[in-house]
This record gives C-alpha cells, sequence and structure tokens, in this order.
C-alpha cells in the first residue's frame, strides 16, 4: 500500500445520520473466470465470491463485491499483506487471473442512520426503494456527478466507495446535503 495522506474527513453527526471515514483500509480488485480462479480465491480468503449480478458475501471482516462478470472488490480489516502475498503468488503469477491493489485509489465512507436514502436520493438518478430493503446488494452509480460504488451493508448502513481525488468533493456535498433534512 502506498504511503499517501488519505483526505481531511472527521466524523459527523446530523439527525438520524453518522458519517465516517472508513480508512485505512485494505482494498483490493480481483479479475478471473476460470474454475481454477474461483477454487484459489476460496481456500485463499475462506469466503465465495458472489456470482450474481450486484450483490456482496461477507464472512468475518472481508467482504467480496461484485463488479462485474469477471470482477470483484473484496475489502476489510483481514486483508493483509500475507493474505495479498498469497493471492498474487497463487493468481497473478500463474496467469489465472489479475489481483491489483486499490487501496490507495478508493475511499471508504460509512454512511449510517434513518436518512442514509434521503441523502443519496438527492444527488443520485437511481431510484433506492429496492436497495433500501436489500441487504448485502451493491450498485455502481453517480452521487452528485461522481462515480461511487455503494455497499448496503446493513439496515441504513451504506459503505460508500469514491475515487480519492474526489472524495472530499463528495465529503462536502454529503455534508451540506444531510444539514437539511
Amino acid at each position: 500500500m502506498l504511503n499517501i495522506n488519505y483526505p481531511k474527513i472527521e466524523k459527523k453527526e446530523f439527525p438520524n445520520l453518522q458519517l465516517n471515514l472508513v480508512e485505512p483500509i485494505n482494498k483490493l480488485n480481483l479479475r478471473g473466470k476460470s474454475r481454477d480462479f474461483f477454487t484459489k480465491v476460496g481456500k485463499i480468503l475462506s469466503i465465495m465470491l458472489p456470482t450474481e449480478s450486484n450483490t456482496s458475501t461477507t464472512i468475518k471482516n472481508i467482504s467480496a463485491l461484485w463488479l462485474s462478470p469477471d470482477e470483484w472488490m473484496i475489502y476489510g480489516k483481514d486483508i493483509d499483506n500475507n493474505l495479498k502475498l498469497s493471492l498474487e503468488t497463487e493468481i497473478s503469477k500463474l496467469n489465472i487471473g489479475s489481483v491489483t491493489d486499490v487501496s490507495d485509489q478508493w475511499v471508504l465512507i460509512n454512511l449510517d442512520g434513518k436518512n442514509v436514502f434521503e441523502v443519496l436520493s438527492k444527488g443520485s438518478p437511481f431510484d433506492f426503494n429496492k436497495f433500501k430493503n436489500t441487504k448485502n446488494i451493491i450498485i455502481q452509480t453517480l452521487l452528485n456527478h461522481i462515480d461511487v460504488i455503494l455497499h448496503h451493508n446493513d439496515t441504513n448502513n451504506i459503505d460508500l466507495f469514491v475515487r480519492k481525488s474526489f472524495s472530499e468533493h463528495l465529503w462536502l456535498w454529503i455534508n451540506d446535503s444531510s444539514r437539511f433534512l
């Protein structure tokens, strides 16, 4: 992981909404589609990669997010350098798939509370009606004209991934939008 400063984002609390930067946390992008790829990832991470679109799998402190038919983002507190090295050795070096560390590319912001979907609806064209009632689902959408990945962890609890270069701008927008609920 690169040693780059994270954005200056402080925990905020509004009525029925808490915003929190969840950093640093390791994030890996996995790509592959062979049976060997799925077997090796499953053995190393002790997790089955989701194969249904816009779903996720979470075991202990590791989550796997489906991004496309052959692409997943893996993130969590239990992803360390040893796990990353095992994945690179067993997948990338054997040309079964690819493993890319994207920890410094994506910033993770957790939104928690009853007003989460009201804030998200203010800046996104996505219809959150089905999304807010389904746990372990993910979407890739726009929020205030910025690409984001949203992972619905639990009732009214969202992990929002935004590219680092847009994170402070989006954080300010979320703060402004949260004041008027």
